[in-house]
């Protein structure tokens, strides 16, 4: 709890019930004392956002138990993958989700007025680093959730970083808008929120038009926050061009009580930010990942550099090795489940960029996705698809290009029923933007809907190039690989 903050304060607001810093400290200590009478090791959560939530992350930090949070969208075989590979023991769900471990020995308790069952489940304890407190797991690209192990310390580092960096702002009202279990929210969102002495309203998902890792309901959204009039959100750009989508058709803005609207998890692109801003939306971009145990860098009212990820945070280092790859450290985690090996002082993220002279990170895109044209030139496909979603028409776009002598793309229009003109035409805003090589000039539809359930993205969100390119080829007259 911040020194600032007095214990009558409001912790958390579930649009029903006020939950003071004072009950929060309660509610987490009697939960923590439950987890160590069940003898519980490793406990996963898996719910909805509530003030439940909140609480069960608290109480295994107290407890000193490994928490596990998993995504509810995650698929019935992702969650099973990660029980296992965790060595899960102790399961925090709803009564209804806890029936699907009959084997397990359920009892109820009721955590922040919300009933819950904790099921207690036959696991082995897996060898993990020392020190693990949280077990995140992150969907990958091949839909197998990899363990990312951080310890307490490295988490509280970010937290803190957050609220120095945006103690300017004085944001006294956060509004959660992504899952818990993602832990850009759960340390952004929640942690440091609370440890500033902030209000984080914790509304159930649904309620926030979000449904599933992709479904997302931008008039709802907007209802949500001129309802609740939050200081802060945190985004991602899809859910960003959506609501930007809406305000602009509806004649609407953003609600003046915005001062920070954080975007990350993707490229956003400068258009965008500046499209959102013109609606009132106070959109800035940032950068993380979860082996840096979340943000690293961020934009900020007063300084500011639309189209890059911003400043490093004060717990973030960043360098650029040899090859363009960014690397960091300051906040890193401690390894990955299964993997003995401890990550080094420097950790590569994978993402080739550079830091200008004045600190601010620019990231082409992902250092295994850079294309090869025929003619020599090495293109990343996420700058010229970031420049596709820049146009209102575009909702998803994936570029290939490999060895061929010019760019293709696949694209999801915002309109299922927006005709070809209006597609070609923001093809040719986009590529009026672009170099000549980096240019599209060839584009199908997608034939196929961009989610999870398809198999052209991961439960997160991300594109499935391979399977993507395997259903088009034929279309953009590549040759898939075998």
């Amino acid at each position: 709890m911040s020194p600032r903050t007095e214990a009558s304060g409001v912790a958390l607001d579930d649009g029903e019930r006020r939950l003071a810093f004072a009950e929060l400290e309660d509610e987490a200590n009697r939960l923590a004392e439950r987890l160590r009478a069940e003898g519980s090791r490793v406990v996963a959560t898996l719910m909805d956002n509530s003030p439940a939530w909140v609480v069960a992350d608290l109480a295994a930090a107290r407890a000193k138990v490994v928490h596990v949070p998993l995504p509810v969208f995650f698929a019935p075989g992702q969650i099973d993958h990660a029980l296992r590979a965790a060595g899960v023991d102790t399961v925090l769900t709803l009564p209804p989700i806890a029936a699907r471990w009959p084997a397990g020995t359920a009892s109820g308790l009721a955590v922040a007025g919300q009933p819950l069952s904790i099921v207690r489940l036959a696991a082995a304890a897996p060898p993990m680093p020392v020190g693990t407190a949280k077990i995140t797991f992150t969907s990958g690209t091949t839909g197998a959730p990899k363990g990312v192990c951080l310890d307490a310390d490295a988490m509280r580092r970010v937290a803190e970083g957050l609220v120095e960096a945006m103690a300017p702002l004085d944001i006294r009202r956060h509004l959660c808008a992504l899952p818990f279990a993602v832990l850009l929210e759960n340390i952004a969102g929640v942690m440091a929120p609370l440890l500033r002495g902030a209000t984080c309203v914790t509304l159930p998902l649904q309620q926030l038009g979000l449904n599933g890792s992709s479904g997302f309901d931008a008039a709802r959204f907007h209802a949500c926050t001129v309802a609740q009039q939050p200081h802060s959100i945190i985004l991602l750009p899809q859910m960003l061009r959506a609501w930007s989508g809406y305000l602009l058709q509806s004649g609407q803005r953003a609600p003046d009580s915005l001062k920070l609207v954080a975007v990350g998890g993707a490229a956003v692109g400068a258009k965008l930010l500046h499209d959102a801003r013109a609606l009132g939306i106070p959109a800035f971009e940032g950068y993380g990942l979860s082996e840096g145990a979340s943000v690293q860098t961020l934009n900020l009212p007063g300084h500011d550099r639309p189209g890059t990820a911003g400043r490093a945070l004060p717990h973030a280092r960043l360098r650029i090795a040899a090859d363009g790859e960014v690397e960091v450290a300051g906040s890193l985690f401690l390894g990955y489940l299964g993997d003995a090996a401890a990550p080094p002082q420097w950790w590569p993220t994978g993402d080739l960029g550079r830091i200008d002279a004045d600190g601010y990170l620019h990231i082409s895109g992902r250092k295994k996705h850079l294309l090869i044209t025929a003619f020599g030139r090495n293109v990343s496909p996420e700058w010229v698809e970031t420049a596709l979603r820049g146009e209102h028409a575009v909702a998803q776009a994936v570029v290939f290009g490999d060895a061929q002598p010019a760019l293709s793309a696949v694209l999801w229009p915002v309109r299922a029923d927006a005709p070809d003109a209006q597609l070609q035409a923001a093809v040719d805003a986009a590529n009026g933007t672009l170099p000549d090589y980096a240019r599209i000039r060839r584009w199908v539809r997608g034939r196929a809907n961009f989610d999870a359930a398809s198999g052209m993205a991961t439960a997160n969100g991300r594109a499935q190039r391979a399977a993507i390119l395997q259903l088009h080829a034929d279309a953009l007259d590549i040759a898939a690989a075998p």
